[in-house]
């Protein structure tokens, strides 16, 4: 149960077959309201109960819908994890069910604009990212699901997935039947399109699109996880010198040490050092900072001569 047992949960009570806790999807649950069973024999292996929630939908669910939650992944992707499929990291998840399998790799079609077609957002204004980026990157709020959408491109533009994420609480999700999002860096249309050779890479979307507003062109993982995929979208980018900004925590350090290891060669590599203050790009409050660390960071991986 790696997964579950290494998630920073708050009040956490664990019992032989069952996890008690706060929810992680409302900040304001401070008793535990959340359970997750943990009973191997139970045919609700793996589900989740989270009494506390205003919406339907996420008062109960399937351990698909909150490893993708946890691990800020699609729930198709979820499921693959759980079924024993996942391609980086095999054997690092939490549960074996029997899924049939389909041998055929799947095609994903465009994502329909509506799903995402957005209004600036008051919520990323907020956090210091301006209504001209949230244009450059086609994000913004969505009235019709009260969320903030980030569309996920291919690198000639087109919408593949959608992240939803909630004004009103944690929750995030994304768009049904959309392409894996393991297989795509967000805001690489813009960097190819601009033939932009000097990109920040960062966690998330909002540390993506506050360092944009900073000065800084970037692109965000989505996640603590380097695949081959997107290794293979930057190789083949215009990128020439890639600094490594993951968040100020044990996963980001690992997050960059996979970087490093994936594009040592392809591109020059920079480390680039957030204040200690900090624990992500977002955090870095004043655009002079960012600007500044970014100009600032060390060399780690030259490009190799061929």
């Amino acid at each position: 149960m790696q997964v579950i047992e290494s998630f920073p949960w708050r009040n956490p009570r664990w019992h032989p077959l069952k996890l008690e806790a706060s929810s992680p999807f409302r900040a304001g649950d401070d008793s535990p309201s959340f359970s997750v069973n943990l009973d191997p024999s139970s045919d609700k292996y793996g589900w989740w109960n989270d009494w506390g929630a205003k919406e339907k939908r996420w008062r109960a669910g399937p351990p698909e819908k909150l490893i993708a939650f946890l691990r800020d992944i699609t729930e198709e992707e979820a499921l693959e994890l759980i079924h024993g499929g996942g391609r980086d990291g095999p054997g690092e998840y939490i549960l074996t069910i029997r899924l049939p399998q389909d041998s055929a790799r799947k095609r994903y079609k465009p994502i329909d604009p509506t799903l995402y077609n957005s209004q600036p957002s008051e919520y990323l204004s907020g956090r210091g990212i301006t209504t001209e980026i949230q244009a450059l990157l086609g994000t913004g709020y969505n009235p019709r699901y009260q969320a903030v959408t980030f569309p996920w491109k291919d690198p000639s533009g087109i919408a593949m997935n959608v992240k939803y994420r909630s004004t009103r609480d944690k929750i995030f999700w994304y768009a049904r039947g959309g392409a894996p999002v393991r297989t795509m860096i967000y805001g690489i249309d813009v960097i190819y399109a601009q033939r932009i050779k000097r990109v920040l890479i960062v966690e998330s979307e909002t540390d993506a699109l506050y360092a944009w507003s900073c000065g800084v062109p970037a692109v965000a993982v989505g996640g603590s996880a380097f695949t081959e995929d997107k290794a293979n979208l930057l190789r083949r980018s215009p990128v020439e010198e890639l600094l490594l900004g993951a968040d100020n925590d044990t996963a980001g350090q690992a997050l960059r040490e996979q970087i490093t290891q994936k594009m040592r060669g392809y591109c020059a590599l920079y480390d680039v050092e957030i204040p200690p203050y900090a624990k992500d790009m977002n955090d870095v409050k004043e655009a002079e900072t960012v600007r500044k660390i970014c100009e600032e960071a060390r060399l780690v991986g030259p490009i190799i001569a061929l």
